[in-house]
């Protein structure tokens, strides 16, 4: 189970982390450049506030806690957590609270990312249509509020690093935890919140900031709706979210 979670999630990262390399590399090339020109948004640094815009493509997938049935279970085998991408879009407000330090909201639609769960079943009721390998799909949108620390360092020429970290509170609009008819699903909450550590790059353009970021999400709540009574769910005990986010922030 660990290996397929592994090498589901590590292929996307692998690809992004790569594009995101390539992509520092050359717009750190291009600053070093403008450093000799001289350089850009001078006064950016004596803004009280900014605002901008953020585009990311993210991970999904879920931490999974067995509940002691499972090992009594004689009809489900295996259970996997899976993952899918998806996309983030959402809005900055950044306020300056010194040199280094500022604080940072990031409300963000994210479409897509459906998690899911894929289980092997020891005998699989085909009168009813189960086949040995099921898999059970939990579509998800969900509006997040992060709220960051930003630390950042001291600005070189057109470039600058800074470390990110603080809380979210996640709504998930696709939540079946109400379903009624929910024999074949596993149910999760509506509700999230989790923590936030990521890094990122700003590059000065003429214009804009472009900032590339990474950014890790660990869901702290249990979002797992139990029902002891239904066959897919009563094999976990608790279950909370992972995320991983590869983002490209503009800001003014």
């Amino acid at each position: 189970m660990a290996a397929t979670l592994k090498k589901t999630v590590l292929f996307p990262i692998r690809i992004l982390t790569a594009i995101l390399l390539v992509l520092v590399a050359t717009l750190a090339v291009h600053a070093q450049t403008r450093i000799r020109e001289g350089l850009n948004r001078p006064d950016h640094d004596s803004y009280n506030y900014y605002f901008g815009i953020s585009l990311a493509y993210n991970t999904s997938y879920i931490h999974t806690s067995k509940n002691p049935h499972f090992l009594a279970n004689d009809s489900i085998l295996v259970a996997e957590p899976g993952a899918k991408g998806g996309i983030a879009l959402g809005l900055l407000a950044t306020l300056r609270l010194n040199q280094w330090w500022e604080l940072r909201g990031n409300p963000q639609l994210i479409i897509g990312g459906a998690k899911y769960f894929t289980y092997t079943l020891k005998n699989p009721n085909t009168v009813f249509g189960e086949k040995e390998i099921e898999t059970r799909q939990m579509p998800s949108t969900i509006v997040s509020f992060p709220f960051h620390f930003k630390f950042s360092s001291d600005r070189i020429g057109n470039f600058r690093t800074y470390l990110l970290a603080g809380m979210k509170y996640d709504i998930d609009l696709a939540s079946n935890s109400a379903a009624r008819n929910a024999e074949n699903l596993v149910k999760l909450k509506k509700y999230d919140y989790g923590i936030d550590v990521g890094i990122g790059f700003n590059f000065y353009l003429r214009f804009v900031t472009l900032s590339p970021e990474i950014r890790f999400s660990s869901g702290l709540a249990n979002i797992h709706s139990r029902d002891a009574n239904l066959k897919y769910s009563s094999v976990f005990d608790k279950l909370q979210s992972r995320m991983i986010f590869f983002t490209l922030n503009l800001e003014d």
